[in-house]
């Protein structure tokens, strides 16, 4: 899809709950309509004492059946798939964000954890690997297929390099589905300052079209719709994707806590939307 990356894997985070299937799934559609390998990885607890071999021991073996496990509901699905797996000792979100730098995408599910839960909890994942991966993130909440037809995705445009490099990602993306893509730019006034709405909105507009025509050209045959809404930009984008097949946002991609990398729009999506979330690195992050 994007030239850069079209011979890298796509990676699905594999773990025992029933939440990593719909992701598999997803992955697998995706690999297979990329023609690349789908790596399979697994992270299990990591083992600091000698004294707790046979628990690592026991651990492993744990991670290499639930490798074969989804290895087998891959192959069933999509016989002639490339397929490998990584069985890994770590903290899954660090694992996951170690083997997002050799692929195109890193494909994760949900367990629909708490804002509480994502920051003290052991087993989240979709965070902090959003926020920190080199590559984009595409987390399955539910399947995302489309009722409407054509199907189509949504793109969230607010004129920065991370909406630009998510912008692209759709392009892409849609180009790949025969699918329609839907751009939103969502203005959310300020309580804190008087502005004009008329003329806002008016410029929002005039930089939606521009930021937009930017990329519409490299792909002639993709039906693409532009729309400046006021509101919440989580609740505007949500509502926007309500049925489609995925949901582009860009990642803010700078230092400090993992929210913070994320930025608000992406980490509130990540609760709010039902279909899958792609959230895309701006260009040159670390």
């Amino acid at each position: 899809m994007d030239g850069s990356g079209q011979s890298r894997p796509v990676v699905v985070g594999v773990d025992d709950e029933d939440t990593a299937q719909p992701a598999l799934v997803w992955a697998a559609d995706e690999a297979e309509r990329r023609g690349v390998q789908l790596r399979l990885a697994h992270a299990t607890a990591p083992n600091h004492h000698r004294s707790h071999r046979a628990g690592g021991s026991g651990s492993r073996k744990a991670g290499r059946r639930v490798l074969e496990e989804a290895a087998a509901l891959v192959s069933d699905g999509h016989p002639g798939i490339d397929l490998t797996t990584v069985l890994a000792e770590g903290p899954p979100a660090q694992v996951l964000c170690h083997e997002s730098h050799d692929a195109c995408l890193v494909v994760l599910g949900s367990r629909r954890l708490s804002r509480l839960e994502e920051f003290l909890g052991t087993h989240s994942v979709a965070v902090p690997v959003s926020a920190r991966a080199a590559c984009p993130v595409v987390v399955v909440l539910e399947p995302g297929d489309s009722t409407e037809r054509p199907p189509y995705l949504v793109a969230g445009v607010d004129g920065s390099p991370a909406s630009r490099a998510a912008l692209a990602y759709a392009f892409a993306a849609a180009a790949a589905r025969g699918a329609d893509l839907r751009t939103l730019w969502v203005w959310q006034p300020s309580l804190l300052e008087s502005t004009d709405e008329v003329v806002v909105l008016q410029k929002c507009r005039r930089l939606l079209h521009e930021t937009v025509a930017e990329q519409a050209e490299d792909y002639p045959d993709t039906t693409v719709t532009r729309q400046v809404v006021r509101g919440h930009p989580v609740e505007e984008l949500a509502e926007a994707a309500e049925r489609a097949c995925a949901l582009v946002v860009g990642r803010r991609g700078r230092g400090g806590f993992t929210g913070m990398r994320l930025g608000s729009v992406p980490h509130g999506l990540l609760h709010r939307a039902h279909c899958p979330v792609t959230v895309v690195p701006a260009p040159d992050t670390d």
